[in-house]
C-alpha cells in the first residue's frame, strides 16, 4: 500500500506542479516589466480550455503529427519518474537508469521533430531543424554533467547520483546545467516562448499547427520538462537528502522556486542571441560541465 501511495504522490507531483512554473515566469517577467501579468495559474486555465477543443490538422498529415505529442510527453514523464523527488528517492530506481533518463529525453525530442515535419510546412521544418542542431552541443553538456555526477559518487544511478557536489565543481555543474535548461526548454537567449516571428522562432514554429488537446499535452509537457531540469539542478547542487524529510521538501520547492526566478530575470534583462551565437554559449555550457568533471575526477584520484 505505501508503494502505491508513493507511486501516486510522484504522479501528482509531476503532473500537477509543471504548469505552475511557466506562470511564475511569466509574473517575475511582468514585475520587472512594471506590468501586472497574466495570472500564476493561467496555463492552467489554458489546458483546460485547449482540452474542449478539437483537432485541426493538415491533409497531409499522418497519424504521426498527434502520435508526436504524445510519445513526447510519455518519454518525458517516465524520465521524470526516474528522478528522485527530495528525501524519498524513487521507486524505480535502477542501476544505468541514467542512460535511460537520456535516450528518453533524446526521444522526446525526436518525437516533436517528427511531428512538426508531418505538417509539410517549410517554416515547421525549418524549427525542427535548429531545434535539431543546438540539441547536439546541449546533449554534451547533460551527458558531460551526468558523467560529472556519476564520477563524484562512483554511480550510475539516479538516486545516488544527485548528492551535493561540494567546492567549486558544484558552481561549475549548476552553471552548466542552468544553461542547459534554458536551451533545452527554449527559454532566453536560445528562444523567445512569446514571439511570433516565424523565421527566429525554433520551438514554437515546430508547433503552428498543434491545436486541440495535443497542443495541450506539448504544453503541460515543455512546463514537466522544465520542472524535470529544475529538480535535476536543484537536487544536484543542494544537500537535500542530508537533511530531515520535511526540511528536504522545502529545500526541493525552494531550489525549483529560485530556479524559476533566475529564468523569469534572464528572460527580463537579457535578449535573445542572434542564430551564430548560440553555439557559442552551448560550447561555455559543455566546458563548464567539462571543468567540473575535471575537478571530480581530480578529487576522485587525491581520495584514492
Amino acid at each position: 500500500m505505501s508503494e502505491a501511495l508513493d507511486l501516486v504522490a510522484r504522479l501528482a507531483f509531476w503532473l500537477l506542479l509543471p504548469p505552475l512554473l511557466p506562470g511564475l515566469i511569466n509574473k517575475v517577467k511582468a514585475f520587472a516589466a512594471g506590468r501586472r501579468g497574466p495570472p500564476v495559474l493561467q496555463l492552467y486555465y489554458d489546458l483546460a480550455r485547449l482540452w474542449k477543443k478539437s483537432v485541426v490538422q493538415s491533409t497531409v498529415a499522418s497519424p504521426a503529427f498527434v502520435a508526436g505529442p504524445a510519445v513526447a510527453w510519455t518519454a518525458i514523464l517516465a524520465g521524470a519518474m526516474l528522478v528522485p523527488v527530495g528525501f524519498v528517492g524513487t521507486g524505480l530506481s535502477f542501476r544505468g537508469d541514467v542512460v535511460l533518463l537520456l535516450y528518453l529525453l533524446a526521444l522526446a525530442r525526436f518525437a516533436m521533430a517528427w511531428a512538426a515535419m508531418e505538417t509539410g510546412s517549410a517554416f515547421e521544418g525549418m524549427g525542427a531543424a535548429r531545434e535539431v542542431s543546438f540539441s547536439v552541443l546541449a546533449e554534451a553538456a547533460l551527458i558531460a554533467a551526468m558523467l560529472t555526477l556519476s564520477v563524484q559518487t562512483r554511480s550510475v544511478s539516479l538516486s545516488t547520483m544527485l548528492a551535493p557536489f561540494p567546492g567549486t565543481g558544484a558552481l561549475l555543474l549548476a552553471a552548466g546545467l542552468f544553461i542547459v535548461l534554458l536551451a533545452e526548454n527554449c527559454r532566453v537567449p536560445f528562444d523567445d516562448p512569446n514571439t511570433h516571428l516565424e523565421l527566429t522562432m525554433i520551438h514554437e514554429v515546430m508547433v503552428l499547427d498543434h491545436s486541440g488537446p495535443p497542443l495541450a499535452v506539448i504544453l503541460h509537457g515543455a512546463a514537466l520538462k522544465l520542472l524535470l531540469f529544475s529538480v535535476l539542478l536543484t537536487e544536484a547542487v543542494l544537500p537535500i537528502g542530508a537533511i530531515n524529510p520535511l526540511g528536504g521538501l522545502v529545500l526541493l520547492l525552494a531550489g525549483v522556486a529560485a530556479t524559476t526566478l533566475g529564468v523569469g530575470l534572464v528572460e527580463s534583462l537579457m535578449a535573445r542571441f542572434a542564430f551564430r551565437r548560440v553555439p557559442l554559449l552551448l560550447l561555455t555550457a559543455v566546458l563548464l560541465c567539462v571543468f567540473a568533471l575535471l575537478v571530480a575526477w581530480q578529487g576522485g584520484s587525491v581520495t584514492a
